[in-house]
């Protein structure tokens, strides 16, 4: 099995930081500025990895059964990124999605490069996209449709913040 790089941000003093609990109410919060808001979407799109865990809460709490993931590639390390984001297999089904109000989701829009490429690649497919991220920042290229909140610092999500669990005997080497 290929791991993924964990990025270390132990030693950034100021970052802002998502817990569990906080990760809750900003996905119920985000959710409800969708559902007060005129697009009602048909399917969500996670960008995975990041947007996985925010894409199935907001899937749960807008009661949308139809999820689908893309795979994009694009932070090597804490402030460190590939050249441009990087479509990776598997493919996102896109028979499936053309004429269909789309709700893409990640976890932040940064330069907003990975979300950009997303959004125009399923708006060339026909399909009427739209974006939610828990975080935006100020560089960011797309201007979300729906964010929980913004900041320019770095962001530790729940789900990223400790390094991948590895077998316990190798640990002990």
């Amino acid at each position: 099995m290929s791991q993924a790089f964990h990025a270390d941000s132990s030693d950034l003093v100021v970052k802002e930081v998502l817990t569990w609990d906080l990760f809750g109410t900003a996905s119920r919060e985000l959710a409800q500025s969708i559902a007060d808001s005129d697009f009602d979407p048909e399917i969500i799109i996670a960008v995975a990895r990041g947007g996985l865990l925010p894409a199935g809460s907001l899937s749960y709490a807008l009661g949308l059964k139809l999820a689908d993931a893309i795979n994009v590639e694009f932070y090597t390390d804490v402030h460190e990124t590939l050249p441009d984001p990087v479509l990776l297999a598997p493919m996102l089904d896109t028979e499936s999605i053309q004429g269909k109000r789309l709700l893409v989701v990640d976890d932040v829009a940064d330069s907003g490069r990975t979300l950009a490429l997303v959004l125009e690649l399923l708006r060339e497919m026909g399909a009427d996209a739209r974006s939610a991220v828990l975080y935006s920042k100020s560089a960011s290229v797309v201007a979300p449709d729906f964010v929980w909140r913004r900041t320019d610092e770095w962001i530790v999500f729940p789900w990223s913040a400790e390094p991948p669990v590895v077998a316990a005997a190798a640990e002990s080497d």
